[in-house]
């Protein structure tokens, strides 16, 4: 790895200097933390980072390398990465290349060096801020000034960017779609890395809002019989319901939630129709929206593998994996929903429901990828919610 400076530089005046690694380049974005051990290819590849530089808080990042089948979407979305050090070694018999290169091939600069357990205390405090990653030897008055400069997530629709352009089926000739499972002995198979589970028969039609999905959401989806037709984030209702779908579902993704008119109509639109939908993270806020809600910006966001989460009907409580830097208004919403799920740490909302029509959300991620598999049952209860309906 070659050894060049690289500087983070924060909108307060903060400069963190360090070593360069992944690509020669200069990006802003804002920046926040993410507290999971492992996962950093899943968090490279969430659409809902675009717009933003991600700090690892675990110290050791980059041991396993990366690989061509782990990805949550066609390519990496964050603006920049900042660790502490970066593993010189890769060890592990699934990958591909090194974190370093892979950067590099996608054209996002990183830093390691960081004291990233000062610069996350910051961030809780401060809360997260503008700032600009620099590989380029930018000087720190320059680098703070274009920090600065940057117009920040605030009322920018970040979604058109990552969602895809075309309507497609996801994984027709299921594929990718079964459970990865190891094998123990000798391989049997010619590519024993890609050794799937069976799936069942995809006998639910749903159509999937692609506000910024990622690909385990589909994998999820289709491991639990749906049949996912994936649209773009600008589908309305119409075009939507023209696909037959017996479900609706809302996808992650990036930035202000209270930019995407757009898609709230749209769903709004599906709401008053009354089909099941079932929402997660940007599609959770969405779904607020649509019922007549309003969202605000967190100090700091909650990204991580460790969130946890109280499901106020039965008591229990979710470890869940998050990422999303606003939140719904519990205090906005109309007597028709209710507010069943809530986060330990904030008591901000983490579920929706209606009191009368087939429609729930979640602000976390219950496909996990990276993160803990406490809420993986959600799926299957959208499945129920649609098979009861009828």
């Amino acid at each position: 790895m070659t050894r060049t400076t690289a500087i983070l530089a924060l909108e307060d005046g903060s400069v963190y200097p360090g070593t360069a690694f992944g690509a020669t380049a200069t990006a802003c974005g804002e920046v926040c933390f993410n507290t999971s051990m492992t996962g950093y290819q899943e968090v490279l590849t969430d659409p809902s980072y675009k717009g933003q530089i991600v700090t690892m808080t675990y110290p050791h990042i980059g041991n396993y390398g990366v690989n061509a089948v782990d990805v949550e979407s066609y390519q990496p979305h964050v603006a920049g990465f900042v660790v502490r050090e970066v593993s010189p070694v890769v060890s592990n018999w699934r990958a591909d290349y090194p974190l370093d290169d892979y950067l590099r091939q996608h054209g996002i600069p990183g830093i390691q060096g960081v004291d990233t357990r000062a610069l996350t205390k910051k961030l809780r405090v401060r809360g997260a801020m503008k700032g600009l990653i620099s590989t380029e030897g930018l000087s720190a008055e320059d680098a703070v000034a274009q920090a600065r400069a940057w117009p920040g997530l605030v009322g920018v629709d970040y979604v058109k960017e990552v969602s895809h352009r075309t309507a497609f089926a996801w994984d027709d000739r299921d594929e990718p779609s079964g459970a990865f499972r190891l094998t123990c002995g000798p391989a049997t198979e010619p590519q024993p890395r890609s050794l799937r589970d069976p799936l069942p028969a995809a006998d639910v039609p749903i159509v999937a809002y692609d506000f910024g999905i990622k690909y385990n959401i589909c994998r999820r989806l289709r491991q639990h019989g749906f049949r996912v037709q994936v649209v773009p984030a600008s589908t309305s209702a119409e075009e939507a319901l023209a696909h037959r779908p017996a479900g609706i579902f809302l996808s992650n993704g990036p930035g202000d939630p209270s930019a995407l008119g757009y898609a709230v109509r749209a769903v709004a639109d599906l709401v008053r129709h009354g089909i099941p939908i079932f929402g997660i993270c940007l599609g959770h806020q969405i779904l607020g929206q649509a019922f007549g809600g309003k969202t605000f910006k967190l100090k700091f966001g909650h990204r991580g593998a460790n969130q946890p989460v109280k499901d106020l009907d039965s008591g229990r409580v979710e470890i869940t994996s998050q990422n999303h830097g606003f939140a719904v208004d519990a205090s906005s919403l109309p007597a028709e929903v209710t507010v069943n799920r809530v986060n330990l740490n904030d008591q901000t909302v983490e579920g929706l429901r209606h009191k009368s029509k087939p429609i729930f959300c979640v602000q976390y991620h219950p496909e996990a990828s990276p993160g803990p598999h406490d809420s993986t049952p959600l799926f299957a209860e959208f499945r129920d919610l649609i098979l009861r309906r009828g």
